[in-house]
């Protein structure tokens, strides 16, 4: 796998854990958290639990699924991903449009609010 997509992967699947975090078993969330965030080697994470390269790599790949499974049935994610790209399409609107320098601000300002809320 390229950097790229290995960077890809890991970016996808941060995302997925803010989604979904509180419906992973506590030992997926741990694994989850020592590997992607915390960029631990399996050899890291099997001496710190002492288990096999082997365990944590399935333990992983498990919760990866998971989330995968969780983001299929339920789509946080791309309705996520959706709301922005239609928050940023109003943004564009507003900054191009004939509105005064005061209502301009006041809209921007409430399309940045949305987005933190989302």
């Amino acid at each position: 796998m390229s950097q790229e997509n290995r960077l890809e992967k890991t970016n996808r699947i941060n995302l997925l854990f803010d989604f979904y975090e509180q419906l992973l078993t506590e030992k997926q969330q741990t694994f989850l958290k020592y590997y992607f965030h915390d960029d631990f080697s399996l050899g890291e994470i099997a001496s710190e639990f002492e288990i096999s390269r082997q365990a944590v790599y399935e333990h992983i790949k498990r919760a990866e699924q998971v989330l995968e499974s969780y983001e299929e049935k339920l789509g946080l994610l791309s309705k996520h991903d959706a709301r922005v790209r239609e928050l940023d399409k109003l943004m564009e609107l507003v900054r191009d449009s004939e509105l005064n320098d005061h209502d301009k601000k006041l809209m921007t300002d409430m399309v940045d609010r949305l987005k933190i809320w989302d």
